[in-house]
């Protein structure tokens, strides 16, 4: 039998499903159909001047574009060799802690929570869940209110450059977000206690799952390690011959290691950085495994749980963001320009955008030009893990009825929060 979804509605682009199913119950085929086209973004860079990377990569998307901008940032001034201040550093990180909580809340609420209660309609859901949307909305507020601050605007910001930025925050409009947070704190609290009461189906499988790691701290930014499993390799060797990229089935780069499918994101980072978390997230994901009886090993199984992975982290980042702008908040802001030489070189770096793992390559010429690059999105790098948790699930839901399947392959290709728009980049 075929079963075929033409369009996979609640993610971040187009896609669709199809597979082909033996009268055993074996999946023979399946596959996950990107539905947008190749957008060249990496074409469009050939040619041009360094200064001109970070605004053009953080068009390949409106969720997430502070990860592209920072990404492409780094890894020019790698190639550059420029040194970044530790003013530019914390600044840089509290953008990251706040889109991944501005990413994180839509995702969370809008996109995946239907799924557990055949909602269909956003009126429904909100109606349903009233004071949980109010909580909702006013963490995603203060997330925009901090990239406004940093970033120049909320969507695709304008302030982060090559070696710093172009305007600094007022410090007066980092201390109102300040007096802010421990409000938002709370209601994360109440988000992660609404998603911790929700039913997850019963699924296991064993994966392998990646992130940048420091073994110090919850790493997201500006690390020179990635652990995947057990083992741990430099970002540059991991990149470079760890990890493979087909490039023949177009518009996406399929990524695999070493011939395995692998799992990035919010449960990720957790499985790789757990002990790292903020005191408050620690506890909340303790009580959920001990209220529940899951074991950390069974948690690790099933990919439901990147959903409430991401409700942890966003408690985890406001806590973050709270260190970050008092850090920032310490000394005086300084204005600084970074001294550019231009010689042919190349420029690797990986941080953590809300889906997992980001790498973002560069090769410039002897006058400041893009000569080849490369961008290796999460969703690029996790597509074939949701094929191989669908094999999975598909024998145990043949004898539902049809559209009760399509309803559980849409929320576990959800659970994920794939972003077809970057993966197409």
């Amino acid at each position: 039998m075929k079963l075929v979804i033409p369009h996979i509605h609640k993610i971040e682009g187009d896609a669709g499903f199809w597979a082909k199913i033996k009268k055993t119950g074996e999946v023979e085929e399946l596959e996950i159909q990107t539905l947008l086209g190749l957008r060249q973004i990496e074409g469009i860079l050939i040619g041009r001047r360094y200064f001109e990377v970070p605004i053009v990569v953080s068009r390949i998307c409106g969720i997430c574009p502070v990860p592209h901008i920072l990404a492409a940032c780094t890894s020019l001034e790698k190639a550059l060799e420029i040194k970044i201040s530790e003013q530019t550093v914390l600044l840089r990180k509290l953008l990251l802690a706040a889109n991944i909580i501005y990413s994180h809340t839509l995702h969370l609420f809008f996109l995946s929570l239907p799924d557990f209660f055949d909602i269909e309609s956003d009126l429904e859901l909100l109606k349903k869940f009233k004071k949980e949307t109010k909580a909702v909305l006013e963490i995603r507020k203060l997330a925009e209110e901090i990239l406004e601050i940093v970033g120049g605007r909320a969507v695709h910001p304008i302030t982060p450059i090559v070696g710093g930025f172009t305007k600094l925050p007022e410090k007066e409009s980092l201390k109102k977000v300040l007096g802010k947070i421990q409000r938002a704190i709370e209601k994360a609290i109440f988000l992660v206690d609404t998603f911790k009461k929700i039913h997850y189906p019963d699924f296991e499988r064993e994966t392998l799952f990646a992130s940048v790691f420091s073994g110090k701290d919850y790493s997201f930014y500006l690390e020179n390690t990635v652990k995947i499993g057990e083992e741990k390799f430099s970002v540059g060797d991991f990149y470079s011959t760890k990890i493979e990229e087909d490039l023949k089935a177009p518009p996406v780069k399929r990524v695999k290691f070493k011939g395995k499918s692998y799992m990035l994101g919010a449960i990720a980072r957790l499985k790789n950085n757990e002990k790292f978390l903020k005191e408050r997230a620690r506890e909340k994901l303790e009580e959920f495994r001990q209220e529940n009886k899951i074991s950390i090993e069974k948690f690790f199984k099933n990919t439901y749980f990147n959903l409430f992975s991401q409700a942890i982290e966003v408690l985890h980042f406001l806590e973050i963001s709270k260190d970050l702008i008092e850090e920032i908040l310490k000394a005086p802001l300084k204005e600084e320009r970074a001294e550019i030489k231009f010689r042919p070189s190349s420029g690797l770096s990986a941080l953590e955008a809300p889906r997992g793992t980001l790498f973002h390559y560069y090769e410039i010429d002897k006058d400041g030009r893009i000569s080849n690059c490369n961008i290796i999105t999460p969703t690029a790098q996790f597509l074939h893990n949701i094929e191989d948790d669908l094999k999975v699930l598909l024998p145990k839901i043949l004898k539902l009825k049809k559209n009760e399947q399509i309803r559980k392959i849409r929320s576990l290709i959800r659970v994920y929060d794939p972003c077809i728009s970057c993966a197409t980049h």
